[in-house]
């Protein structure tokens, strides 16, 4: 299994902080349903004033149209509090949707502006967990959750004080109920948060395990790792259900401990109300209103309980949706202009793992509209350095420089109309094929965008589709060879026209002799600009001005085909290997 690094999760003063900027963005939303839950609230605590006067009416003796009167008014509180109640738990939706939709795009603009280096290291795992289970979470808690525990909290507390208005007696009987809760509360609060966040991590292994094993099965199945990806798997589902398993645990002990620190104020009051009553220092209706209030109190006080176990669910997914923002930058803009385009690495080293590193003090000077070819065996550092030549990754140590202004101090703008990296890896989006190439510069017209195709070689395909550039590509669309994907990702480069390209492998998945033309026209598109080609073909070396051969991380040979040949070096036996003679 590949070693993973995890994305950073936020600390709860930062969710916290997140939390009261929404509430300021959003003062009048805010304002308004916590105002209208307060009006709903007031209306419910009519009902236990009127049965308490009703009883001792009832009592003392009373008439028909007393009792219709006080039947009259009950409903009348009871619609206005549904009313009320449904325009409240409206504009609480409203605004969580609104936090929601600005959420999820804070998410994406920081998962988008995320270091490659970092996503590659942390795997696609912790990410894909994170835009799933945990923006679905957060939306449970955002539009069900947060609405109800506030409604929960304003009636808990407005209940209370009707409680208490009653008479200062009736605060002795909820007094009963603060140790437990108190107590039951700091237990599970103290436990809940790290337990919630190690279930949700557990999820992410899971993830992360799958897609690896489902992105590698040609691999696994070929060196017979089956059995070894489900042993792994079945770790992952352990450690994920041990982890339920103390949630779960966690539940069990402080909800049938809630439930019993519930009953304890209701019989309280019962009981010493009955005991004032006796001597007449209160009145029946004080005594049952009191324990309508009282008993009022159960609902909201069991739902704000029980709603703070989604919340804790939705905080932990809210911290780690936040901590994609906390990963460092991996460039510092200087705000330098390059002075040309010249590209040059200076004693570049660079490690994935620290302490091992895969290059090992890399110099080289590429002239402007030069084509340099990499050439090496598998596991020389060629990708690395490509990477690191096309501002990807920055360096351990030493510089990469366009115009002596090191690539991680331009903007990745700005960067991109220097260089551009392209690689055997490729996307197609759901969407026409216009809309797919000209990713690389909105905006363009359909005259650019054939021609960029045509620069390709793929107008002979492309104009055989049925709607032409209108014509829908990618998952539920019509379908595209490898091949043609690769050309579309490279259409979008010449679009794009930065001078300098880092072509890595760019068309590997073409047969040598569509790949050797598709090459040749995009030289002949690109003519005048810088191109660094990695390939394990050598007639792209042999068409290159000069070949670079990486070993173990270093140049071991760097010159012309001719001279490299002439040579009997390295490179030589590698030409002579591609043909056949060695």
């Amino acid at each position: 299994m590949s070693v993973t690094t995890r994305l950073p999760i936020t600390d709860g003063k930062a969710v916290r902080r997140y939390v009261g900027q929404v509430a300021h963005r959003h003062p009048r939303l805010l304002w308004t349903a916590l105002g209208l839950h307060v009006l709903a609230a007031l209306t419910a605590l009519a009902a236990p004033r009127l049965l308490g006067g009703l009883v001792e009416s009832v009592e003392n003796g009373t008439t028909r149209s007393h009792v219709d009167e006080i039947v009259m008014w009950l409903a009348l509180f009871l619609v206005l509090q549904s009313v009320l109640t449904r325009y409240a738990r409206y504009r609480s939706q409203v605004m969580g949707e609104l936090v929601l939709a600005e959420l999820r795009e804070d998410f994406v603009a920081n998962t988008l502006a995320l270091p490659v280096g970092i996503v590659e290291a942390a795997g696609s795992g912790d990410l894909l967990t994170r835009t799933g289970s945990d923006i679905d979470q957060l939306g449970w808690s955002v539009r069900w959750a947060l609405p109800e525990w506030t409604i929960a909290v304003v009636s808990a507390i407005l209940t209370f004080a009707a409680a208490l208005s009653v008479g200062w007696w009736v605060f002795l009987p909820c007094l009963l109920a603060m140790p437990p809760l108190v107590v039951g509360l700091r237990w599970y609060l103290a436990r809940a948060k790290d337990g919630y966040l190690a279930e949700t991590a557990s999820y992410s292994q899971i993830t992360t395990t799958l897609s690896e094993t489902v992105e590698g099965s040609r691999t696994v199945e070929a060196l017979g790792l089956g059995a070894k990806r489900v042993e792994l798997c079945d770790d992952d589902c352990a450690k994920s259900f041990e982890a339920e398993k103390y949630t779960l645990h966690l539940r069990t002990v402080f909800f049938p401990s809630m439930e019993l620190s519930y009953l304890l104020p209701v019989v309280g009051t019962l009981l010493f109300g009955g005991w004032l009553y006796t001597r007449g220092e209160v009145s029946l209706a004080e005594v049952t209103t009191a324990t309508l209030y009282v008993q009022m109190l159960i609902d909201p006080v069991d739902r704000i309980v029980s709603i703070l176990d989604e919340l804790q669910l939705g905080a932990a997914s809210l911290a780690r949706l936040l901590g994609v923002a906390q990963v460092p930058d991996d460039r510092e803009v200087s705000g330098r202009t390059p002075s040309s385009e010249k590209l040059d690495a200076d004693d570049v080293r660079f490690s994935y793992v620290e302490g091992r590193d895969v290059l090992h003090g890399i110099d080289l000077d590429v002239g402007v509209g030069e084509r340099i070819a990499m050439v090496g065996p598998s596991g020389a550092g060629k990708s690395t350095l490509g990477r690191l030549l096309a501002g990807i990754h920055p360096p351990r140590t030493g510089a990469v420089t366009v115009g002596d202004v090191g690539l991680v101090e331009l903007p990745l703008g700005d960067l991109r109309g220097h260089v551009a990296l392209v690689t055997q890896e490729h996307h197609v989006f759901v969407g026409t094929l216009r809309e797919n190439v000209v990713l690389a510069r909105p905006g363009s017209s359909d005259d650019a965008v054939r021609d960029a195709l045509g620069a390709v070689d793929a107008l002979e395909w492309v104009d055989l589709l049925p709607a032409g550039l209108d014509t829908v590509v990618g998952s539920g669309g019509r379908a595209v060879t490898a091949a043609q994907a690769q050309q579309i990702a490279l259409a979008r480069l010449v679009l794009a026209d930065p001078h300098t390209l880092v072509l890595d492998e760019a068309t590997s998945l073409i047969d040598p002799r569509a790949a050797r033309h598709l090459e040749r026209s995009l030289a002949a598109v690109l003519e005048g600009r810088t191109v660094i080609a990695i390939a394990h073909r050598l007639f792209s070396a042999h068409d290159a001005d000069r070949v670079a051969v990486v070993e173990d991380g270093l140049i071991a040979e760097f010159g012309s085909h001719d001279d490299l040949v002439a040579a009997g070096g390295s490179y030589a036996a590698l030409w002579e290997s591609w043909h056949g003679k060695g």
